[in-house]
C-alpha cells in the first residue's frame, strides 16, 4: 500500500430492477466512465440494489399487522404495517424505546428497524427488505466477475447502520466474498518491535466505511472499487464477524 489506496466510484449506472444482470451493468458502467476493473480489486455494493435485483419489495398496503405489531406502533408512534414488516425480518427485538426498534435481523446483524429501507421506494408505497443471504450474494457477484473478466476481484455488501454510544451513521459489510472477513495481526510486531496479542482488524467494515465516502444517498453512486488495499483472500463471509452473544457484553 505504499501507493496509497484508489477510491473509485461507478457511475451511469441506470434504475436497478428485479432480475438485471448487476455484473453485466457494473461492467459496462465501468468501461463507459473509462475504469477497468483489475484483479485484487475490491467492489463494494450497496445493499439496496442488491435488494432490488432480488425484487425485495413489500407493499406497505398488503400488509396486515399482528396484534403485537398494533401495540407496538402504539409505543413508537409508528405505523403499525411497517412495524410488521420489521419484526418478520427480526430473529429477536433488543430494544423498543424511545420511538426507536432496535432488533437482530434474519442476518444477525443489530441495527434499527432489520434494515427495512422506506427512503426513496416507489414513492413510498413499498419497503425494501435487505437481501435475502448477502454472503451468497457476494459470492455470485464473486464469480460473475471472475466469468466475464476472467479476474479474482473480491466482493463487499454494505449497509448504513447507527452505533451504541455514538451519534452518525456507518457503512459496515453484511456480506462479502473473496476477503476476509478479520485481518488478525495477532503474532506480528509493531513499528517499535512489540508482539502483538490482541489486534484482529474487521477489514470487511473497514473497507466499507471507505467505499461510504463515496456511496452517498443524494449522489446516486451503488457501486465503489476500493483499490490498492493488501487484504487477505477467503471465501468465508461476513457472518463469521458476528460476535458470539455468549461473548457480548451488552446484550
Amino acid at each position: 500500500m505504499a501507493g496509497g489506496i484508489d477510491l473509485i466510484p461507478i457511475k451511469g449506472l441506470p434504475e436497478i430492477k428485479p432480475g438485471d444482470d448487476l455484473v453485466r451493468m457494473v461492467i459496462d458502467a465501468a468501461r463507459q466512465s473509462g475504469v477497468t476493473i483489475k484483479e485484487g480489486d475490491i467492489i463494494v455494493f450497496a445493499a439496496k440494489i442488491l435488494s432490488k435485483v432480488e425484487g425485495r419489495f413489500v407493499r406497505i398496503e398488503d400488509v396486515k399487522p399482528t396484534p403485537f405489531a398494533y401495540g407496538a406502533a402504539k409505543v413508537l408512534d409508528k405505523d403499525p404495517r411497517v412495524v410488521e414488516i420489521i419484526l418478520r425480518e427480526a430473529l429477536r427485538i433488543i430494544k423498543m424505546e424511545k420511538g426507536k426498534l432496535i432488533v437482530e435481523n434474519m442476518h444477525g446483524v443489530i441495527c434499527a428497524n432489520a434494515g427495512v429501507d422506506l427512503s426513496n421506494v416507489r414513492g413510498g408505497e413499498e419497503a425494501l427488505l435487505l437481501p435475502k443471504e448477502p454472503d451468497s450474494t457476494a459470492r455470485a457477484l464473486h464469480e460473475g466477475f471472475r466469468n466475464e473478466l476472467g479476474i479474482e476481484a473480491a466482493v463487499v455488501v454494505t449497509d448504513t447502520v447507527g452505533r451504541p454510544w455514538r451519534d452518525g451513521l456507518v457503512q459496515v459489510a453484511i456480506g462479502c466474498y473473496g476477503i476476509s472477513p478479520m485481518k488478525d495481526y495477532r503474532g506480528e510486531h509493531d513499528s517499535k518491535g512489540f508482539d502483538l496479542q490482541a489486534t484482529v482488524l474487521a477489514q470487511v467494515d473497514e473497507v466499507s466505511s471507505a467505499a461510504g465516502l463515496l456511496l452517498g444517498k443524494t449522489e446516486g453512486v451503488p457501486v465503489v472499487i476500493v483499490r490498492g488495499y493488501n487484504y487477505d483472500k477467503s471465501t468465508e463471509g461476513a457472518s463469521k464477524i458476528l460476535r458470539n452473544p455468549d461473548d457480548d457484553l451488552f446484550r
